[in-house]
C-alpha cells in the first residue's frame, strides 16, 4: 500500500482498534495474529494495509504521538505578551495531564516507544524519542519570556524542567506514588514562579 496515500476508512478503523489494543497490552510483545483476532481482522489484511508489522508499529507510534501533540497544542501557544513567563503555569498543567490516571496507558505506551527508539534506533521506533523531546521543548520554550527563550539560560531551564517532568513521570509509572512525585514537581514549580 502506498504510504503517501490517504488512509482508507477501514485502515483508520483498524488503526484505532489496534491503538486501543496496544494501550491495554503494550507494543513489546505485539503479535499480528492475536491483535488481528482481537480487532476483527486478519494478519493478511493488516499486512496489506500497513505494509509490514514495522509499518503497523510506526502507524501506532504516530497515533500515540498525535494524542500527545493534541495535549501539547493546548499548552503550546506563546503568550501575546513577549515578556510573559508562563513556565510555572505550563508545568502545572503538563503535570496535571500526565499524572492523571486516565492517561497512564498512553504514557506507558509513550515510554515504551521512547525506550525502544533508543535501543533499536534502526527499527520502526527510529526517531521517536528525539521527536518527542523536541515537541516538549517547543511547548516549554513558548512558555518562556522571549528574552529568556533565545538564550543559554532559557535552553538550560527548558532542559531541566523536561528532565524533571520525564523523571517524575517514569517514577509515577513505576511506583504509582502520585503524592511523592507530585510534591517534587510542585516544589520545582514554586521555584519557577517570579515574585511580583
Amino acid at each position: 500500500m502506498d504510504p503517501s496515500a490517504s488512509p482508507s476508512p477501514r485502515q483508520v478503523e483498524l488503526l484505532e482498534a489496534a491503538y486501543r489494543y496496544v494501550l491495554a497490552n503494550g507494543l513489546a510483545e505485539l503479535s499480528l495474529r492475536p491483535l488481528a483476532k482481537h480487532i476483527g481482522s486478519s494478519p493478511r489484511v493488516l499486512l496489506y494495509l500497513f505494509g509490514s508489522k514495522d509499518g503497523l508499529v510506526q502507524a501506532l507510534l504516530a497515533r500515540a504521538r498525535r494524542a500527545e501533540m493534541a495535549m501539547l497544542a493546548d499548552l503550546g501557544a506563546p503568550s501575546h505578551d513577549p515578556r510573559a513567563d508562563r513556565m510555572a503555569e505550563v508545568v502545572d498543567r503538563l503535570w496535571a495531564w500526565v499524572s492523571a490516571e486516565e492517561h497512564r496507558a498512553l504514557l506507558a505506551l509513550w515510554l515504551e516507544g521512547y525506550a525502544r527508539s533508543l535501543t533499536d534506533p534502526g527499527g520502526p521506533w527510529a526517531g521517536f524519542a528525539r521527536a518527542t523531546v523536541e515537541d516538549w521543548l517547543q511547548v516549554l520554550a513558548a512558555a518562556q519570556p522571549e528574552d529568556v527563550r533565545h538564550g543559554e539560560d532559557g535552553r538550560a531551564q527548558r532542559t531541566e524542567v523536561l528532565a524533571l517532568l520525564r523523571g517524575a513521570l517514569i517514577d509515577l509509572l513505576a511506583t504509582g506514588d502520585l503524592e511523592r512525585t507530585g510534591a517534587a514537581v510542585r516544589r520545582r514549580v514554586r521555584s519557577l514562579r517570579r515574585p511580583g
